[in-house]
């Protein structure tokens, strides 16, 4: 599989400059060959949706997005987007994955930060479900963590459980406010890495860059292989705008996973039970 890392700026609040970026970059990306194209996290929107006036939230089917999905033939693409809740009332911190002009399946982000300049919940509702889902046809599993989700090993867990053979995780990751306690760059390798080598699958990290607001994203998009070995990536900066494309062999979780068989199915069914008892009694997961 040809993985292509969109790792893009994107202009607060501009859906149709964000929207002709995301196509530009699907177009290369298909010219080059390449089997899935995957975004950072609110590509087409901005983060910051809170300094915005009008509403920026788009239905996972909206004919913008599945436009950009026709425009990728038979490749997968991952779009993150405010989606429109159905009913109206909810706005959602959410990915979308398209494939042959479809959507296939939409997470919506789970564990929202509101802490220091993040302030999401104030503006998403959590998602409450947490998929793997068919890529390539359904020849293999995929699963979306963004950002923050993949920071909770519970969900990579129920993912793997769930027969993920990647984890996609789309970000605006900045760098660290507090650069003497922490480097943000070395915290998601450690994150990655350790999946990619815990649970034996590729790991896809996806982050953008720029500067918004207070914020300063810094790239560095990554793949790690089911040995927890970086097997591409990107630059790092804010003006690192570019797409970084990567082969991967899938049926490299299968060897892997078969030689050391660290990944062993759990009592799924029971899990799923239990947490969907917990979200409806008002918990979280």
């Amino acid at each position: 599989m040809r993985i292509t890392l969109a790792q893009t700026d994107a202009a607060l609040g501009d859906l149709d400059g964000n929207l002709k970026r995301a196509e530009r970059v699907v177009a290369e990306a298909v010219d080059n060959d390449s089997d899935l194209v995957v975004f950072p996290e609110l590509s087409l929107s901005g983060y910051q949706i809170g300094d915005v006036p009008q509403d920026l939230s788009l239905s996972p089917d909206d004919p913008r997005l599945l436009r950009i999905s026709q425009r990728a033939g038979g490749a997968g693409v991952l779009l993150g987007f405010p989606e429109a809740g159905g009913h109206g009332l909810h706005t959602y911190n959410s990915a979308g994955y398209y494939e042959g002009g479809q959507l296939v399946h939409t997470h919506r982000k789970l564990y929202l930060p509101t802490y220091s300049t993040f302030e999401e919940r104030k503006h998403f509702l959590p998602g409450q479900h947490s998929r793997a889902y068919g890529v390539r046809g359904g020849r293999h599993r995929a699963a979306t963590l963004i950002c923050n989700d993949a920071w909770q090993p519970q969900v990579a867990f129920l993912s793997v459980q769930d027969g993920a053979h990647l984890l996609l995780v789309p970000a605006n990751s900045a760098q660290s406010m507090s650069p003497e306690r922490y480097d943000s760059k070395e915290y998601w390798r450690n994150i990655t890495t350790f999946y990619g080598r815990l649970y034996q699958l590729f790991v896809v990290f996806v982050n953008r860059v720029g500067v918004e607001g207070g914020l300063t994203f810094w790239g560095g998009s990554h793949v790690v292989d089911p040995w927890g070995e970086v097997v591409g990536e990107c630059g790092e900066g804010p003006e690192a705008e570019e797409t970084c494309t990567i082969d991967i062999d899938l049926a490299d979780v299968r060897r892997r996973r078969r030689d050391i068989p660290l990944v062993r199915e759990a009592r799924l069914g029971l899990l799923r039970r239990e947490i969907d008892r917990l979200l409806d009694e008002g918990g979280d997961l």
